[in-house]
């Protein structure tokens, strides 16, 4: 269980957010509330469980602390919601889709003797507000870290990170996963997936090693993004600092991360500010692809496995378990398509005499399918790739425009996220930072050019910061 500090750091850090307000623009006191909130806060279990409110936690305490700042400093600036129709149908109905899910959920489920109770007004309000706090990190990045310039912030926040926390991942391969033991007083995963290749799989005060390598991964993109983007003086340290988080990544040892890194870091390095653009559209639409390939049965799972067991027996048998479960959790959903099963692990399937869940969620995907229906899944899928989509119209349309050179590997960073989170349910404060910075961005590039009347010619990324 949770010590008093795992409780005093979240209580505490609404003030440090208040620090950091006073002291730094806003763009950069939103970014390092939620990153510094995001990498050193205790995980679940330790939360405020509040009556009527989804648990506050390290995922949505910056987040509300920023937020309620933000607003109490510089009032309201202009729509919390995106421009576009499409942005303001899928905020709207990611953040109230749960009103149907419960309405549709109104029995109770029974397996055997066991029983999950029915859902009702008391859940429609928890969900509604889990679904709000979720979403701020999207509506703060999409109002204050818009510019090119908090863009390179971002940028440099994750590479600072990186090298900060590579400190903790040394002590933890060395040691094994101690850290969160140490100052928080539990263990926030089972040990035994720590252990890899004759070595430790470091943890930190993530959720998981694989979140820990993902983390790294977007920090060697984001150092290799700054080493080619900045004047010559200054690559050397950014290239420098790209090759040591290079080899802490293969130190976290975690091969779906540097898979990954090798998917991202060659095109941000070769290709040019639109092919990245491109290449990012191509793969959050595959993401996103996947799941309903997945559903009508044309995801070649054999051949996969296959292609997995080539490489390694054991990550075969985790890839063959993580399908079973996906096949099964989507029988299951199925059964309530449309809205889903609602909270309280209806979802899952349960051991009808323990009670215990049989069923393992691991891809974020599956996870909301089976909460929110294919309602759900569109609305949140849809908006982690709506800037992606809003920055290939524009940059397609106005084919002269300079767009800021953080733009890209943002933007490639983005879509392996989602791609991860076919696996793995890596989907963070950062993702939805990240997604809401690129989509304020897409949205200046179209007021201007709506203001020029026609394509922008020879606009440099400086000016619409």
């Amino acid at each position: 269980m949770p010590n008093p500090i795992a409780f005093m750091m979240l209580a505490i850090w609404p003030l440090v957010a208040v620090a950091l307000f006073r002291k730094l623009p806003a763009d950069r006191a939103v970014i390092i509330t939620l990153l510094a909130g995001y990498l050193i806060l205790p995980e679940p279990p330790a939360v405020f469980d509040l009556p009527l409110m989804p648990p506050l936690n390290k995922h949505n305490v910056p987040a509300v602390a920023a937020f309620a700042i933000t607003l109490w400093m510089y009032g309201a600036k202009g729509s919390l919601l995106p421009h576009s129709a499409m942005g303001k149908v899928l905020v709207l109905t990611f953040v109230f889709s749960p009103i149907a899910t419960v309405l549709t959920n109104g029995e109770p489920v029974f397996y055997g003797q066991v029983g999950l109770p029915a859902l009702g007004a008391k859940d429609a309000i928890a969900l509604i507000l889990q679904q709000a706090l979720m979403i701020l990190p999207f509506l703060l990045g999409r109002q204050f870290l818009a510019s090119g310039g908090a863009q390179r912030d971002m940028l440099v926040a994750l590479v600072v990170g990186g090298l900060i926390y590579s400190l903790f991942m040394l002590i933890e391969i060395r040691l094994s996963p101690q850290l969160n033991l140490w100052i928080y007083g539990y263990y926030q995963h089972y040990f035994g997936q720590s252990v890899r290749f004759g070595g430790y799989r470091p943890v930190v005060f993530l959720y998981h090693g694989l979140w820990v390598a993902f983390f790294t991964m977007t920090a060697v993109a984001a150092a290799f993004a700054l080493w080619r983007s900045e004047t010559l003086s200054k690559t050397w340290k950014w290239l420098a600092a790209g090759l040591y988080l290079a080899l802490i990544l293969v130190l976290a040892k975690s091969l779906g991360a540097l898979l990954l890194a090798f998917v991202v870091i060659p095109p941000i390095v070769l290709l040019s500010r639109t092919g990245q653009i491109k290449l990012a559209i191509v793969i959050g639409v595959a993401a996103i692809a996947y799941p309903i390939l997945k559903g009508v049965d044309l995801v070649p799972q054999q051949w996969l496995l296959d292609q997995a067991a080539s490489i390694d027996p054991d990550r075969a048998a985790s890839l063959d378990f993580r399908f079973t479960n996906e096949n099964t959790l989507l029988a299951r959903a199925y059964e309530k398509a449309v809205f889903g099963w609602g909270n309280w692990g209806r979802n899952h399937i349960l051991d009808p005499v323990s009670g215990n869940i049989l069923t393992v969620t691991d891809g974020r995907w599956i996870i909301v399918i089976g909460v929110y229906g294919w309602v759900g899944f569109l609305a949140e899928f849809g908006l982690l790739i709506l800037p992606l989509i809003l920055l290939w119209r524009e940059t397609s349309v106005a084919q002269d425009v300079r767009i800021s050179p953080y733009i890209a590997p943002l933007s490639l960073i983005l879509a392996i996220n989602l791609a991860d989170m076919l696996p793995n349910a890596t989907l963070t404060p950062l993702t939805w930072l990240l997604a809401g910075a690129l989509v304020g961005y897409a949205e200046h590039l179209r007021a201007l050019r709506l203001k020029h009347k026609s394509p922008v010619i020879g606009l440099r990324w400086q000016s619409i910061m």
